[in-house]
């Protein structure tokens, strides 16, 4: 039982690493179900009973995620960081922003820019909690 555990564990791994990598790209469940050679409704329920979320949400908040680092590290516009990261509608961008955030990327990146430690340091201090709740909350 254990091995059939671990081995569902690393197929889990596996395709979370590869949203992580290629977050950016039009990445669908049935892409990522490739990737950790089972069905795709294997995949979504064992994904979320691994990691606690949805494959779309972990995506949506990677993609989240760097794009607030973006919003405060430079003055590329809020559309072009969107497109950017792998969302292909400024409209939905700005909704799952604010949901998993808590405020719209303009009111975001109104709070300046980075202070000057690692990008890992900011990385790790920017990033949500868990999916739709704000920092902090």
């Amino acid at each position: 039982m254990a091995r059939a555990v671990e081995d569902s564990n690393r197929r889990m791994l596996r395709a979370r690493d590869a949203m992580d990598r290629r977050y950016a790209e039009p990445l669908d469940v049935a892409t990522l179900a490739r990737i950790a050679h089972v069905s795709e409704a294997h995949f979504i329920r064992t994904f979320r009973a691994t990691f606690g979320e949805t494959p779309n949400r972990y995506l949506q908040r990677r993609r989240v995620e760097r794009a607030m680092f973006l919003l405060r590290s430079g003055d590329r516009s809020v559309t072009d960081i969107c497109m950017d990261v792998g969302f292909s509608s400024l409209g939905t961008f700005s909704r799952v922003f604010r949901d998993i955030v808590g405020e719209p990327p303009s009111a975001y990146r109104r709070r300046g820019p980075l202070p000057p430690v690692p990008s890992c340091f900011a990385m790790a201090w920017l990033r949500p909690s868990s999916f739709g709740e704000a920092p902090g909350t």
